[in-house]
């Protein structure tokens, strides 16, 4: 018996019917490619450096991708919030990393961007894309990037542990207050760009001005939702950004911890 279930997706009866897969004359397929290349380089780097549990702190800077440090593993100077995980006996890295990975993969930029390169749903504007059925995020595993609102709350503690962790890189390897050195710019640049990443989440801005039938009632929400509302406009730029300083900012301290380069102290 033929199937009788309605065509969706680009073969849906609302549809241009163009048998060409798109009339773009451009480089659409450069975005996209781009995308799958920086992703792909960032996931194998992050999981190799989760997964070795090892080379993550040079006093007194700590690696964002091991912060905080919360089990019996973690090497001496590391665990500025005790070891209540005594029991977990992976990396470290692999107790926490769930939380602002999830909050990353359920991100709406990034559900845009990983969706285009690795999906093809769609590989870009105007493009058709090979699925021939489409369900939206209404279904498993799909349905689970709803908890995005969930993450972003532990993504706010994350970036307050990366603060203090900020704080805590102003002395020297002795632990002496009143010195900075390479390491803490370097913490300090991503330390900035996660809260303006976070900041700019489109949660965040639904949670500050969502729901209010009369602005003028609630002038200071209003006024934080104008603020983030313009670094809403830049979040895919943050997005990028502060994936690379997390990776750079990890990379330093691994080479530091290594013995491949030194911490240029400044004072």
């Amino acid at each position: 018996m033929a199937s009788t279930e309605t065509p969706t997706g680009v073969n849906g009866p609302t549809r241009a019917q163009i048998d060409a897969r798109t009339l773009r004359r451009d480089r659409w397929w450069l975005s996209p490619l781009t995308t799958f290349v920086v992703f792909t380089a960032f996931v194998i780097y992050a999981t190799w450096r989760a997964f070795s549990g090892a080379h993550y702190y040079a006093s007194p800077y700590l690696s964002p991708l091991y912060s905080p440090c919360l089990t019996n593993l973690c090497v001496e100077g590391a665990s500025d919030f005790g070891q209540p995980f005594s029991w977990w006996q992976l990396s470290p890295a692999l107790l926490i990393l769930i939380f602002p990975l999830g909050f990353r993969m359920t991100c709406y930029y990034y559900r845009k961007a990983y969706y285009r390169a690795f999906w093809l749903s769609p590989p870009a504007c105007s493009v058709a894309e090979p699925h021939k059925k489409y369900t939206g995020e209404t279904r498993l595993p799909l349905i689970l990037q709803n908890i995005h609102r969930w993450f972003w709350y532990a993504a706010m503690v994350i970036a307050c542990v990366l603060t203090f962790d900020l704080v805590l890189s102003f002395r020297n390897a002795e632990h002496e207050w009143g010195h900075m050195g390479l390491g803490s710019v370097v913490l300090l640049i991503n330390v900035v760009l996660i809260w303006l990443y976070t900041l700019s989440c489109h949660s965040c801005r639904h949670i500050l001005g969502g729901r209010l039938r009369h602005f003028s009632k609630h002038p200071v929400r209003y006024k934080l939702w104008t603020w983030v509302s313009k670094l809403n406009a830049r979040h895919s730029l943050l997005a990028w950004a502060s994936l690379f300083s997390v990776a750079l900012a990890d990379l330093y301290i691994y080479l530091l911890s290594t013995g491949v380069i030194t911490d240029v102290r400044f004072f």
